[in-house]
């Protein structure tokens, strides 16, 4: 895998964290410049599962296995779009909570992957 694109995504799924967060706190739903965000985590997360992909058919192995590696690349592809939709049903402060909670869990599944593919 590439570290500075696993960086990359945790980063920003980090940055989109704080933002809705901070909508949280402000008692403030998601607004469209948060799914901008939210596209943005997507399309960097589906760049990662394309990285991936490439490398294990060029033969490359993930340390833990390829099944494992492969639902991980999956998950963090989905997390943050799920936690979008979920917002949409909740138009109120709490939406924009569970898109700050949705780019946590992206940021620690990119930590897990990042484990599964190289040697402990």
């Amino acid at each position: 895998m590439l570290d500075a694109l696993t960086v990359a995504v945790s980063v920003a799924a980090l940055a989109l964290a704080a933002w809705c967060g901070f909508a949280f706190f402000r008692d403030q739903p998601t607004k469209d410049w948060h799914f901008i965000g939210m596209a943005v985590v997507t399309l960097l997360a589906l760049a990662q599962v394309v990285v991936g992909v490439v490398q294990l058919s060029r033969g490359e192995k993930a340390e833990e296995g390829t099944t494992i590696f492969v639902a991980y690349l999956l998950g963090a592809l989905c997390t943050v779009p799920a936690a979008g939709f979920m917002s949409l049903a909740e138009r109120s402060r709490w939406g924009s909570a569970t898109v700050a909670a949705g780019a946590i869990v992206l940021a620690v599944l990119e930590v897990r992957l990042h484990d599964i593919w190289t040697v402990g």
